[in-house]
Order: structure tokens, then C-alpha cells, then sequence
């Protein structure tokens, strides 16, 4: 019988803003976001304090700034926050090998076997949360569980400085009772189609039924249908391939102007083929990310049959997807974005279930 592993998700809180208050007195307990103050300003993330007034990473600084007067803007400092985050992989490697860093913030953990030899996940979880905030002062929150899934949905529930475990015997019961908006894949649009047919929890994905639910969604519909069982096969993989590559600009002025749009995809496609061929990778899946001057994002896609990389072949594809439907608005923001590499292998498991699990020590 396969082995119960032991996942742990640690999410360090509101870390960009945890960090900036950290290092000035003057600010902490105070509404701090990191991002731009001006006009055309986009908060990259938001203390506690200020996401009590319902500032949200994202949000335009001018919204931002409406919402709560009295916020107080700090510029992103990203060497400080990677210095940050080394201390900490530094901590979740004296625990396991096993390490999947997801961003400067954010990682899964393997500790069925671990370094310290802790036959609880729950504990091992507790003292790495200890540990980091001994050696850097900053909080993080875990979800602790038998897959990278449901642990990190877990993570969510008791932020800030928090934790949950979802133990094997508990995971049908969670997953059932889950607000649809909190699955990972479910966005706004998605979650009004759900509602409009009468899914709003876990229980009414699994009651709907996988063939339904690839009706409805597609291919999707069997990850929603496995979601909702608490079923994921993934493994921790340290050192995890990208899955895609962008890059995107946000523009000075808004740009109304197709042939201004083409110039810019023109610079982005360069940026984007130098990154793709210092890496060695080309891929097959290429997504314009159109963003307007009211901060809806459309995306239009498309997947050729051989590889690329070079500056050129982008550029026209992202032309010929620009053109492919009238732009709706002026445009703040392009981005493109290769997946669907060459070298990627991995393979799908997502339709296989969890076997009966033993109850083990969580």
C-alpha cells in the first residue's frame, strides 16, 4: 500500500508589507502598501491593517488610497525580500529536502520522512513557524495534510500566524463543505457559471458528477470533480521546472492605438525570446494578456504545432491574436506568456483516487 505523506504548506503573511513594516518602527500596526502612490500606481500587496479597509494586492493605488485615506505606500525593495526569503528555505531545509518554493513566500514540504525525525506533521509545522520567526521576526501560516492540494487551501483558514491539519479521515467532510471560491482554479467568472447552476460547495461538484462537470467546463470539469474528492497525486518536486515564462509592461498612458500595441509586443516579444533561449526552452502555447484602462483582463490564446522562441514568430502570433477581436477599451497593460515547453514530461494522475488511508499521527 502507498505511503500517507505528510504535506505542509507555509505561507509567510502579507510578507512584501510584514517585511517593509519589520524594518521601519515608524510603520508597523499602520495600513502599509507596497507599490507605487501615483495615479496609475498597482498595489503589489497589502499589510493586514490596510486589507482591513479592503485594500487587496492588484488594486489600483488610486482605489487603493480611496478605500483607506491614510495608507501609506512603501516602494518594493525585491533584493530585501529575496534576502528574507533565503533565511527562511534556509529553515525548511534543516526540516527536509523535500522543498517545493513556489515564490519568495511560499512553499510545499514533504516531512513523512524528515530531518528531525518529528512523527507529527502538525508539530513539525508549529516549530518551523517558530523558527522563522525567531531568525527574521515575520509570521507565516500552514496547512498541513496528505497532499499539496488540500493543504494549501488549508493554509488559508487561520491567517495570520496561524496553521490547520487536515488529517486523512477528515479530508471528504472539508473538501464537501469548501466554498467553491476557494478552490484554486475557480476565479469570479468561472464561480458565477457554477452558481447559476446550482454549485456553491464541494458536495454540489461531487453530487453534479465528473461527466457533467466536463460538460459544463471541459477539461477543467475533471480537476473540479477530483478537487472536490481531495484527490492530487502531484508530488513535492524541489527544483521544479517553470511551466511558462512571461513578461508584461504597464503602459505611461493608456495606448488606443493597434499599431502603438504592436510596437510594444514588439519589445516584449525580444525581452521574452532572450529569457526563453538564456534558459534553453521554447514552447507551443502563446497568451496575450490585454489589460484596459478599467482593469478588465482578457487573454487570447493560442497553441502552434511546433515550438518557439524566436523574437519574431512571437511577435506575429501576439499580432495575430490582437487582431483576432476588436480591443474593447484603451489598454494600460500587455503581457505574453509561452507554456507548454518542449522538455516537460509530466504526466497527468489527477483521475486516480485516494486509496482508503490509515489513520496515522497528523
Amino acid at each position: 500500500m502507498a505511503i500517507t505523506r505528510k504535506i505542509i504548506h507555509i505561507d509567510m503573511d502579507a510578507f512584501y508589507a510584514s517585511v517593509e513594516q519589520l524594518d521601519n518602527p515608524l510603520i508597523r500596526d499602520k495600513p502599509v502598501a507596497v507599490g507605487s502612490s501615483d495615479l496609475r500606481g498597482v498595489v503589489a500587496a497589502a499589510s493586514y491593517e490596510a486589507r482591513s479597509f479592503g485594500v487587496r494586492s492588484a488594486m489600483s493605488s488610486k482605489l487603493a488610497k480611496k478605500l483607506c485615506p491614510d495608507l501609506i505606500f512603501a516602494k518594493p525593495r525585491f533584493e530585501r525580500y529575496k534576502e528574507f526569503s533565503k533565511i527562511i528555505s534556509e529553515v525548511f531545509s534543516s526540516y527536509t529536502d523535500l522543498v517545493e518554493t513556489l515564490s519568495l513566500d511560499e512553499a510545499y514540504l514533504d516531512v513523512t520522512e524528515n530531518k528531525k525525525g518529528i512523527v507529527s506533521a502538525s508539530k513539525t509545522a508549529r516549530l518551523i513557524r517558530e523558527d522563522i520567526f525567531e531568525k527574521t521576526g515575520l509570521t507565516s501560516s500552514a496547512g498541513i495534510s496528505i497532499n499539496k492540494l488540500v493543504a494549501k487551501i488549508a493554509s488559508d483558514f487561520n491567517k495570520p500566524n496561524g496553521q490547520k491539519t487536515v488529517p486523512p479521515e477528515e479530508i471528504n467532510e472539508f473538501m464537501e463543505d469548501l466554498d467553491i471560491r476557494k478552490f484554486h482554479g475557480i476565479g469570479k467568472a468561472t464561480a458565477q457559471k457554477m452558481y447559476q447552476i446550482g454549485i456553491f460547495k464541494g458536495i454540489d461538484l461531487k453530487k453534479k458528477g465528473e461527466d457533467f462537470l466536463v460538460q459544463k467546463f471541459g477539461k477543467s470539469g475533471t480537476y473540479y470533480f477530483n478537487s472536490a474528492k481531495g484527490i492530487n497525486l502531484s508530488p513535492v518536486s524541489p527544483n521544479k521546472k517553470a511551466k511558462s515564462l512571461g513578461s508584461e509592461q504597464t503602459f505611461s498612458k493608456n495606448i488606443s492605438s493597434e499599431v502603438f500595441l504592436i510596437e510594444k509586443i514588439n519589445i516584449i516579444s525580444e525581452k521574452l525570446s532572450k529569457r526563453l533561449k538564456k534558459l534553453s526552452v521554447s514552447g507551443k502555447t502563446i497568451t496575450l494578456k490585454i489589460k484596459y484602462s478599467d482593469f478588465v483582463t482578457q487573454t487570447r490564446s493560442t497553441t502552434k504545432r511546433f515550438y518557439i522562441s524566436d523574437k519574431s514568430l512571437i511577435s506575429k502570433t501576439c499580432e495575430e491574436l490582437l487582431y483576432n477581436e476588436k480591443l474593447r477599451d484603451s489598454v494600460r497593460l500587455i503581457g505574453i506568456t509561452i507554456a507548454n515547453f518542449k522538455q516537460s514530461n509530466e504526466k497527468n494522475n489527477n483521475s486516480k483516487s485516494i486509496n482508503a488511508q490509515l489513520k496515522i499521527d497528523f
